[in-house]
């Protein structure tokens, strides 16, 4: 089966704005607590978001006391994210894609990426980024990755055979990793930030390693509960079941919530291993 365009699922978030506000993880504070202890990002630092999506990673950037420009496309997740951050005098929201924005002439000192960097042009990502930068500015790479943990029920296992039944042979269906074996293939390739995100930032393409420094790997564990019905909701947040045809997705999806209330007890357990890519810009 041929490779899946890049674009494939991007502009599903859109549709389940608010789902993607209640159901997605977001971000400890610990995160940006790291960060801003490597980058020197605090008061008053000039920092654009990329795909800001409905806040989760932004409200972190702006109780850093930043001065942050957050660009999101999506008209629905634009509208969130405004509601959210309007305490903030110091974020400008700006309706487009990375792609298309027109940076201002004055450069900033980080640009962030939580869980968007995959969904940007491969051919043009990595020197925009690099562009906008100051000199000495960071590239912040951020996500969450499912792990599985072996001593622990994980709802793939539970729903493999509903996934093969409905979507047989579906390029994303799989087992989870555990976060040993995700840390240890980002860390085998760590010289480059373009080589960690091919192995885990879903991200192929040109490497433009030359435009930014190693990377600097920071790793942190979350978990959330769900019940039955409150993990599907989940899943239709996920560019991969967002972007099966309905007459697929729909099936598929009733068939894992009952399967979760008749096998796990109406509980389901989402492991993540949070992801920090943090990278400085070559001068």
């Amino acid at each position: 089966m041929p490779p899946e365009p890049w674009t494939k699922g991007r502009d599903v978030f859109d549709g389940v704005a608010d789902i993607y506000d209640a159901r997605r993880p977001g971000f400890p504070w610990v995160v940006f607590e790291e960060i801003a202890a490597i980058t020197g990002l605090g008061r008053g630092s000039p920092v654009v978001e990329i795909g800001a999506g409905t806040g989760l990673a932004t409200i972190r950037l702006a109780e850093l006391g930043t001065t942050l420009v957050a660009v999101e496309p999506g008209p629905a997740l634009g509208e969130l994210l405004s509601r959210r951050l309007a305490v903030f005098p110091d974020v400008t929201i700006v309706r487009s894609r990375f792609e298309d924005w027109e940076p201002p002439k004055s450069g900033f000192d980080a640009v962030v990426a939580a869980s968007s960097w995959h969904w940007l042009d491969p051919t043009t990502r990595w020197t925009k980024a690099h562009d906008v930068l100051n000199p000495s500015g960071w590239l912040v790479l951020l996500g969450h990755i499912v792990v599985a943990d072996p001593d622990e029920p994980e709802v793939y296992a539970e729903t493999a055979d509903l996934h093969e039944a409905h979507a047989s042979g579906h390029p994303s269906w799989g087992h989870p990793p555990t976060a040993q074996e995700v840390i240890a293939a980002a860390e085998a390739v760590s010289s480059s930030i373009a080589d960690v995100e091919r192995v885990i930032g879903r991200a192929p393409g040109p490497s433009e390693t030359d435009l930014f420094q190693s990377p600097i790997l920071r790793w942190y564990r979350q978990v959330q509960h769900f019940d039955a019905h409150g993990y599907v909701e989940h899943l239709r947040t996920t560019s991969v079941y967002g972007s099966l045809a309905a007459e697929v997705r729909e099936p598929l999806l009733s068939a894992v919530e009952q399967r979760i209330r008749d096998r796990m007890d109406n509980n389901a357990t989402r492991r993540y291993l949070i992801s920090a890519r943090l990278a400085q810009r070559r001068r």
